[in-house]
């Protein structure tokens, strides 16, 4: 089957043409600016300004095929310990740990996001809710049983996890979806962390584990610009 866009050639037909040289160097350094503003630089993965473009065109895409888009989010518990005990260099070490271990345990098709900080975002394309809540399992277990290490010190990786599915009867855009699947986060938090939390559970309130602030964030949700539903996870 031809491509269906040709080539660039010389409109001067030279076989070492200059402008077509050109035009190929500036077609690269596009690629490649495309690529770096989509792109986390610290863990490869991609950025929050690419999550809420992958997300809007993922739930347009369950509006009309009927197939669910679930999300997972996904917070490193305590993270702040290990940059104040290890040093901020250490904390990269640790989040770039991560990265390569959701890389190695998700389908191809599947959107892995850093979303700020120690959070992470997966988008799962058709796919239900029990099989995302499955994942988020499975990805815990793997960090729970993994240690980095960086000269003679070592730290233990776990995370707290919100899974929800969106199937397009709910009404929701990107940045709510993203709100209600951050809340089952936090319930993640409330409930002790390293659990998966998700919209099946039927009993939800504040529990042990939130900080005074974080349980005020949790009875008395905020939304800020960008959607999120506002208090820190610590």
């Amino acid at each position: 089957m031809p491509p269906l866009v040709r080539p660039p050639t010389c409109p001067a037909g030279l076989d070492n043409c200059p402008v077509l040289s050109e035009l190929l160097s500036i077609q690269e350094e596009c690629r490649r600016l495309q690529e770096l503003a989509q792109t986390d630089p610290l863990t490869g993965l991609y950025n929050r300004r690419y999550l809420m473009k992958v997300l809007d065109q993922e739930m347009e895409r369950t509006r009309r095929t009927g197939l669910p888009t679930s999300l997972i989010m996904l917070d490193l518990d305590y993270f702040k310990r290990f940059n104040d005990t290890y040093g901020h260099s250490f904390g990269d070490i640790v989040l770039q740990r991560v990265a390569l271990i959701f890389k190695d345990n998700v389908r191809k098709l599947d959107i892995l996001c850093r979303y700020g900080g120690d959070e992470f975002a997966l988008v799962l394309p058709g796919t239900r809710l029990p099989q995302a809540v499955r994942l988020a399992e499975r990805l815990k277990e793997i960090l729970a049983q993994s240690r980095e290490k960086l000269q003679e010190r070592s730290a233990h990786i776990t995370a707290s996890f919100g899974v929800d599915t969106f199937t397009g009867r709910e009404g929701l855009t990107p940045e709510t979806f993203l709100q209600h699947t951050d809340r089952w986060l936090f319930v993640a938090k409330a409930r002790g962390r390293n659990i998966v939390c998700h919209s099946d559970l039927t009993q939800v309130g504040p529990e042990v584990g939130l900080t005074p602030e974080e349980r005020r964030a949790f009875l008395f949700p905020t939304t800020s610009e960008n959607g999120r539903t506002g208090g820190s996870y610590g």
